[in-house]
């Protein structure tokens, strides 16, 4: 049975771009939100609202767990491919937001390969719709860390404490930045494993310890695995798929060490036999395909908090 985060005052945000701007408290209340979608309250609208999700690099899971949120919340989708767009004919970003904006469109959820992308947007004057960071480059993930967050909160209850490790390809995952600011911020002990080509000291020593991930399996609550986005390597940094599973995987020998009640989470997608075995991926300390649905029900509670903004005229965070 879920622990279920005590009522607080209904949250309200203009755009959600970073984890980094959002309190504790406002953490706690989306979960709170995500969990009361998931046991089934309806949601009432004061209007229409429009939404779009511009994805300019390819996803499922985030791109349609989006789509799903809000049509679960009566929204109307206003559809768009990036290969029939004006993108083709040299169209910016901000000029693509600035169309959107003006037919309409109250929110947009976007997804691209610029860190930061959403610094412009939100600075315009022009551009009054709502923007929800659905990943900027190697910079922020925060739905997926907030989905995240409730799904170890729904387990343990609680973050203080929880031995965590982070594993694989940090440097390039804007997941793992996510995860390790809030969580650090919550109290839980992290964990950095993978290879040291991928690991920067400067960037995350200020958030937890580079162990091995053998050295540290017996010991977790969460095994967080990381994709091998071999889409951001160069040449040199790359390795085989059996060396990368053997050295630095989650294969069945590594967990069967693992405590009884850890569980093991990945954003995916999963490469199956290289961040994690294959027989692992749906195994009963797997909370993948649960991480998946919350996502549905976080994004949910985060679509709520940026129209309840609309409503009260919210400050940005």
């Amino acid at each position: 049975m879920p622990t279920l985060i005590p009522a607080t005052k209904k949250l309200a945000l203009s755009h959600l771009t970073s984890v980094e701007s959002l309190t504790d408290a406002q953490v706690l209340a989306l979960i709170k939100q995500a969990q009361a979608f998931k046991c089934g309250q309806s949601w009432q609208a004061d209007r229409t609202y429009y939404a779009t999700n511009l994805f300019f690099e390819n996803s499922t899971r985030t791109h349609r767990s989006f789509e799903m949120a809000e049509k679960k919340l009566g929204m109307q989708v206003i559809d768009f491919a990036v290969e029939h767009s004006s993108v083709n004919k040299g169209e910016t970003l901000y000029d693509t937001v600035l169309t959107m904006d003006a037919i309409g469109v109250d929110i947009a959820v976007i997804r691209h390969s610029q860190v930061g992308y959403y610094e412009e947007l939100i600075a315009s004057n022009s551009i009054k719709c709502s923007i929800i960071n659905g990943g900027d480059g190697s910079g922020q993930h925060p739905t997926q860390c907030l989905l995240d967050l409730m799904t170890i909160y729904e387990e343990f209850g609680h973050f203080d404490g929880l031995k965590i490790a982070i594993a694989g390809d940090l440097i390039h995952s804007r997941v793992a930045k996510s995860n390790m600011q809030m969580l650090k911020r919550l109290g839980a002990e992290l964990y950095f494993c993978g290879p040291n080509i991928w690991y920067d000291e400067a960037e995350f020593n200020a958030y937890g310890q580079y162990v091995s991930i053998d050295s540290i399996i017996d010991q977790v609550d969460v095994m967080m695995l990381l994709r091998v986005q071999s889409e951001r390597h160069d040449v040199k940094s790359m390795m085989s798929q059996d060396l990368y599973h053997n050295a630095y995987g989650l294969n069945i020998e590594r967990a069967n060490k693992m405590k009884p009640q850890a569980i093991i989470m990945h954003p995916a997608p999963v490469n199956r036999n290289v961040e994690l075995a294959d027989e692992l991926v749906e195994c009963p300390q797997s909370r993948i395909v649960t991480q998946m649905q919350n996502g549905v029900f976080m994004r949910m509670a985060i679509l709520d908090a940026i129209v309840e903004g609309k409503k009260n005229n919210a400050i940005s965070y």
